[in-house]
């Protein structure tokens, strides 16, 4: 039997999953970079960003959820 997840468990597990999602999306837009498709350096800045801000929200989310 499976118990429910409170509000901040639940929470905490979106914020893992979104920073996986946007760590993936870099990883696939770098590996993409070394082949012959068109990327452009705007693209690859973009997704970093997004991919750094995940990690920090996922950081105050798990020190919140620790404190």
């Amino acid at each position: 039997m499976s118990r429910a997840l409170t509000h901040a468990e639940a929470r905490l597990a979106e914020l893992v999953a979104t920073a996986r999602y946007h760590r993936e999306r870099l990883a696939l837009y770098r590996a993409r970079a070394y082949g012959p498709r068109l990327t452009t350096g705007r693209r690859m800045r973009e997704l970093e960003l997004a991919s750094r801000a995940a990690d920090e929200r996922l950081r105050r989310g798990r020190r919140a959820a620790s404190s």
